[in-house]
């Protein structure tokens, strides 16, 4: 039977008895890959999928399936060129502003032989040919031959690096006697091949999902460098926005219910979250170690946040006034729990931090007496926090039980021009 011309393009090429259907183009976005699930139906026990070298190089290896279908074979080979069809055919020959019949002999280098009976090597761009040239024409396909058990229906599905997605988010922050906030997401469609995604329905997946190719697990780099371009709904439909659907082992899952056609090499922009805020707060961070020495610095510009939505991770761009403060990476979040976002140096709020040894032990131990002293320029009164780590085989902090590893942490707020103090004591036990 004759494939139907509204096929999914990347699957479209499909020889034998089987062909996809146009409403059962479904793609499974993940941050760095995604599945491209199809329809087919096959009225023999063969059939053969035919795949464009650009779609078969972004395959991730070993993910080529086929559902619903039961096969006793599956053979994968490298089919001719478009060009190569031409060989020993008439094609004309563009040169020195003129034009004549020439003959095709070699489509792997094109070598051609002219009017005089002479062979020469000439470049693509030079010939003209009677039929429009496909797109990737010097390109050879891949073809999959699938021997089936029965005729029958099924689901043609593999896994692509050249497609994914990403949420990016934008942080309004208004300043006044309260501090508020607001965040908002979009999301990023990207479309890295050459070929058109006719696509009926998309989810989108947010979450850590490991790919195991050949064995070796592998880290796949996320996309970058295309823009935002529309795409094309299908029969004029408006597009949605990806909306919330239920959570799948850890796995944060978003459904997309529009008709559209993603474009090659583009990027589909769409408003994604709107989450609202339950707690928001600006404040200056100190993360260190410990260390027996004095030492002075300045603080970090930072920012707290309990959203009543679950966010996957991505990065989230600060502004203050309208104006972009900063950006800082969020890592996937369920709903309600504490979002810190921490943005670069605050020259308006700085430290010292003094040491002083009340005591040695052997091994690098001993008992310390740490004091830090805020300093303050704004005109505001700044919440601040101090996170220290302190390492050893035991840690007592203010007297309280042994650990290996204490994090200090104390909460201060500074005056506007004036300045704070926090101390506490440790002590230090490295003997066996």
């Amino acid at each position: 039977m004759r494939p139907s011309s509204n096929l999914l393009r990347v699957l479209a090429v499909l020889l034998g008895s089987a062909a996809l259907s146009a409403s059962a183009a479904d793609l499974r976005l993940y941050s760095s890959f995604s599945e491209v699930r199809g329809d087919v139906s096959a009225t023999s026990r063969t059939f053969t999928l035919t795949l464009p070298q650009d779609v078969w190089q972004n395959m991730i290896p070993g993910t080529l399936g086929l559902d619903g279908l039961s096969f006793t074979s599956a053979v994968q080979a490298q089919q001719d060129t478009w060009l190569k069809s031409l060989e020993g055919q008439r094609v004309t020959l563009r040169e020195n502003g003129k034009r004549s019949p020439v003959t095709l002999i070699r489509a792997a280098d094109l070598l051609i032989r002219d009017a005089a009976g002479e062979y020469r090597t000439v470049s693509y761009a030079q010939l003209s040919f009677p039929s429009p040239p496909p797109l990737g024409a010097q390109l050879p396909s891949q073809s999959i031959l699938f021997r089936l058990k029965a005729a029958g229906k099924g689901v043609v599905s593999y896994l692509t690096r050249g497609l994914s997605w990403t949420p990016r988010y934008t942080l309004q922050v208004t300043s006044g006697t309260a501090d508020r906030a607001a965040l908002r997401a979009l999301a990023d469609i990207r479309n890295a091949t050459t070929q058109a995604y006719r696509v009926s329905s998309t989810e989108l997946f947010a979450g850590e999902v490991k790919i195991e190719s050949d064995g070796v697990s592998q880290t796949i780099p996320p996309l970058s460098g295309y823009l935002p371009l529309p795409a094309v709904p299908i029969a004029g439909a408006a597009m949605s926005s990806p909306v919330p659907l239920d959570t799948i082992n850890g796995l944060y899952r978003y459904g997309l219910n529009t008709a559209y056609v993603l474009q090659p090499r583009s990027t589909l922009t769409l408003p994604f979250l709107t989450p609202k805020l339950s707690s928001f707060l600006r404040y200056a961070t100190l993360d260190s170690s410990f260390s027996p020495l004095d030492s002075q610095g300045v603080l970090d510009r930072s920012y707290r946040l309990k959203a009543d939505q679950n966010l996957p991770g991505g990065i989230v761009t600060v502004r203050e006034a309208g104006r972009i403060v900063g950006q800082a990476s969020m890592p996937d979040t369920a709903r309600n729990r504490e979002i810190r976002l921490t943005l670069g140096r605050d020259p308006d709020l700085s430290y010292t931090r003094h040491a002083e040894t009340l005591g040695t032990t052997p091994n690098n131990g001993g008992t310390y007496r740490v004091t830090y002293v805020f300093t303050s320029n704004k005109d505001r009164a700044f919440p601040v926090e101090v996170r220290e780590q302190i390492d050893g085989r035991k840690v007592l902090l203010d007297g309280l039980k042994a650990q290996n590893q204490v994090i200090v942490k104390r909460r201060i707020e500074v005056a506007a021009h004036g300045t704070a103090r926090v101390s506490f004591t440790v002590i230090i036990n490295n003997d066996d």
